[in-house]
C-alpha cells in the first residue's frame, strides 16, 4: 500500500483528507504542524508528501527543505491557500513536484497524486542486472545466485521473490504486495507457497552470516543485510 505523509494544521481538512485517502487505499499519517511532520518523516518511509504551506511551528516550505536534506526524490505536493506566483515558484524551487490551491476538488487531488506516482514508478523501472548480497552475487536476468564457485540456478518465482526482497533491502516487503505482484493472488494456498519459496531462499543464502530473511509477524518479510 502506498504510504502518504500529510502535513495539515486545519483539523477538519486534515481529518477529511486522511479518511478520503484511506478510502482510496492510501495509508496516510497525518501531522498538524511542520515539526511533528518532519519527526514522522525521519522515522517512517513514505512514497509521497502532501504539505500545507501555512502551518504553525514550521511552515511547509521549511518542512520540504528539511525533507529534501534526507530524501531528494520523494514526491512533494504543496497545499496552499495562496496562488501568488512567488509562492508557486518558491515551492518548485525547493523541490516541490506539484501544488494545488485551496479550496480544491478531492478528485483533482487524487488525479495529481496518481499521476506523480505513475511517473515515479516509470522513472524507477530500471533494474540492476546484479545485486551483491555479502559473498553472494545475484544475476537477475540469468536467474543465478553465485557464491565462490558454486552457482545456484533459481526458478522464475524464486528469482522474482529474491529480486523484490533486494529492491526493498532492509525494509519491509508487504506479504500481500508480493503475492499479488508475483502470483497475482493472495489466497491462503498461494501464501503458503510463498512461505516455501522464502524457506528455499534462506537455504540458498545460509553460508553468508550477514544476510538474513526475517519474518515480520502479520505483515511480511525483510531482507536484512
Amino acid at each position: 500500500m502506498t504510504k502518504i505523509l500529510l502535513a495539515e494544521d486545519d483539523e477538519n481538512l486534515g481529518d477529511l483528507l486522511k479518511n478520503y485517502l484511506k478510502a482510496k487505499m492510501f495509508e496516510t499519517d497525518w501531522f498538524d504542524n511542520g515539526e511533528s511532520a518532519f519527526e514522522g518523516f525521519r522515522k517512517g518511509r513514505y512514497d509521497l508528501c502532501l504539505i500545507d504551506v501555512m502551518m504553525p511551528v514550521k511552515d511547509g516550505f521549511a518542512l520540504a527543505q528539511e525533507i529534501r536534506t534526507i530524501n531528494k526524490s520523494v514526491p512533494v505536493i504543496f497545499l496552499t491557500a495562496r496562488s501568488m506566483k512567488e509562492d508557486v515558484l518558491e515551492g518548485f524551487k525547493i523541490g516541490g513536484d506539484d501544488y494545488i490551491t485551496k479550496p480544491f476538488d478531492m478528485e483533482e487531488l487524487l488525479f495529481r497524486i496518481e499521476a506523480i506516482l505513475r511517473r515515479v514508478k516509470n522513472d524507477n523501472q530500471f533494474t540492476p542486472q546484479y545485486y551483491t548480497l555479502g559473498k553472494y552475487t545475484f544475476d537477475v536476468q540469468k536467474q543465478l545466485l553465485q557464491y565462490d564457485n558454486t552457482v545456484q540456478k533459481l526458478t522464475t518465482k524464486e528469482s522474482e521473490l529474491l529480486k523484490m526482497l533486494c529492491e526493498n533491502a532492509n525494509q519491509l516487503l508487504e506479504r500481500n504486495y508480493a503475492l499479488k505482484s508475483i502470483w497475482a493472488d493472495d489466497n491462503m494456498w498461494v501464501a503458503r507457497s510463498m512461505d516455501v519459496y522464502i524457506t528455499k531462499l534462506r537455504k540458498y543464502l545460509k553460508d553468508e552470516p550477514n544476510i538474513e530473511i526475517i519474518n515480520v509477524h502479520g505483515r511480511g518479510f525483510k531482507l536484512v543485510i
